[in-house]
């Protein structure tokens, strides 16, 4: 029993919360932010090629929703991957000590 402690390193558990996913939380809550505060769009002008803002803006709020969540979901892969070759290289490096 008192092999456990000696075996597990100080440190080795990773933390929940990292920059990269408050980034990904900040691109994937923008939308949500930008499309409940109605009255920052709720006007007719500027109109864009005869289009009421309060249209266009929603429209092109589709384009930047996409574009964030393809941002957020590359970043968390790119965190997954991170995180599995740090798991990975202290299960072997606890293995050989």
């Amino acid at each position: 029993m008192s092999e456990a402690p000696e075996v597990r390193q100080a440190g080795a558990e990773q933390p929940a919360v990292t920059p990269v996913r408050v980034v990904i939380g900040l691109c994937l809550f923008a939308p949500f932010v930008a499309m409940l505060w109605v009255s920052s769009y709720a006007k007719i002008e500027p109109t864009l090629i005869g289009i009421p803002f309060f249209y266009w803006y929603q429209m092109l709020w589709v384009v930047i929703s996409t574009a964030l969540t393809m941002t957020a979901y590359q970043l968390w892969q790119r965190d997954q991957r991170a995180r599995a070759a740090v798991s990975s290289g202290s299960a072997k490096g606890g293995a050989d000590a």
